[in-house]
C-alpha cells in the first residue's frame, strides 16, 4: 500500500516550492483499476466525519481549490461535494470582483464566505487570486500585492485559531493536459458554455502563472494552513488524493454527536 498522500503532497512550511520538480502526471503507487474501491470509501468517511462536525456544531472547516484554467476544480467540488450534506457545505466561488466589492479590502468578500460552526466551505479560488491574477496580469503594482502574502498568512492564522481548520489544494497539471481540456471544453456542446476566450490569452502567460503559483505555495503553506500539489493530469488519482487528505484530516478533529443530558433515558413515546 502507498505511503500517507499527506505527507507526500504537502509544501513543507518554509520551503521553496520549484513546480518543475513536481510529476503532474504521478500517482505515488496508485493503479487507476483499484483507485476506484478506495475513492468510495473515503467518500463514505467523509459523510460520516461532515454528519459529526454538523451535529456538534463546534469546529470549521475551509478547503481551498486553486489551480490554472481547466486544472479540474469544478470536477472536484463535484466528487467530494456528493460526499456531504447540503445543509453543512457551502460552496463560494470567487470571480472578478463586484464595484461593491472593490470598494473594500481584497478579504472583505473572502470572510463574507469562510464556514460557520459546524459547517464545510469550499472555496472554487479564493484570497490566493491577489496574488495570482493580480500579479500576473499587472492589476496592481507589486509594492501593493507583495505585501498580502504575508496578510493572507495573518488572516488564515487568524481562523485556525477561531476553530478553522484550513486545506489548501493546488491541482498542478502540466501544459500539454490544459491544451487536450480546453480543446475537449470547446468541442463538446454541453461543455462549450464554460469555455472562455480569455484562457487563452492566460495560456500565453502559463510561465508568469507558474512563477506567481510558486511563489504562493512557498510563502503560503503554514502549519495551521498547509498547501497541498496535487498531481491532477490523472482526474482519478486527484479524486483519490484530495478524498484522503480530507478524509483524515477531518477524522482527527474527533467531531462527537453531542450528548442529551436533558433527554431521560427512560422517555415513553406514543
Amino acid at each position: 500500500m502507498p505511503d500517507d498522500l499527506r505527507g507526500q503532497l504537502v509544501v513543507t512550511p518554509g520551503s521553496s516550492v520549484r513546480l518543475a520538480e513536481h510529476d503532474p502526471a504521478a500517482t505515488f503507487g496508485y493503479e487507476k483499476e483499484t483507485a476506484k474501491a478506495k475513492v468510495a470509501a473515503d467518500l463514505e468517511r467523509l459523510a460520516s466525519v461532515q454528519d459529526r462536525l454538523w451535529a456538534e456544531r463546534k469546529r470549521r472547516v475551509l478547503i481551498i481549490l486553486q489551480g490554472i484554467d481547466a486544472s479540474g476544480k469544478d470536477g472536484m467540488i463535484k466528487h467530494v461535494m456528493s460526499a456531504f450534506h447540503p445543509l453543512g457545505c457551502r460552496l463560494a466561488s470567487f470571480g472578478v470582483p463586484s464595484a461593491v466589492e472593490l470598494a473594500h479590502d481584497y478579504l472583505w468578500r473572502i470572510h463574507q464566505a469562510v464556514p460557520a460552526d459546524g459547517e464545510i466551505a469550499i472555496f472554487n479560488r479564493s484570497h490566493y487570486e491577489n496574488v495570482l491574477v493580480v500579479r500576473v496580469h499587472s492589476l496592481a503594482p507589486p509594492a501593493v500585492w507583495s505585501q498580502r502574502y504575508d496578510q493572507i498568512n495573518a488572516f488564515e492564522r487568524m481562523l485556525g485559531e477561531e476553530g478553522t481548520t484550513v486545506l489548501k489544494f493546488f491541482l498542478h497539471i502540466d501544459r500539454d493536459e490544459q491544451l487536450e481540456r480546453l480543446k475537449a471544453r470547446y468541442d463538446d456542446p454541453t461543455k462549450r458554455w464554460k469555455f472562455q476566450l480569455g484562457d487563452l490569452e492566460d495560456r500565453k502567460r502559463w510561465d508568469d502563472y507558474m512563477a506567481a503559483y510558486q511563489d504562493a505555495l512557498s510563502r503560503c503553506s503554514t502549519t495551521h494552513a498547509p498547501w497541498y500539489i496535487v498531481p491532477a493530469n490523472r482526474k482519478w488519482f486527484r479524486d483519490l488524493a484530495i478524498g484522503e487528505i480530507v478524509a483524515d484530516t477531518l477524522e482527527e478533529l474527533k467531531p462527537e454527536y453531542p450528548a442529551r443530558p436533558d433527554l431521560p433515558d427512560d422517555l415513553l413515546i406514543e
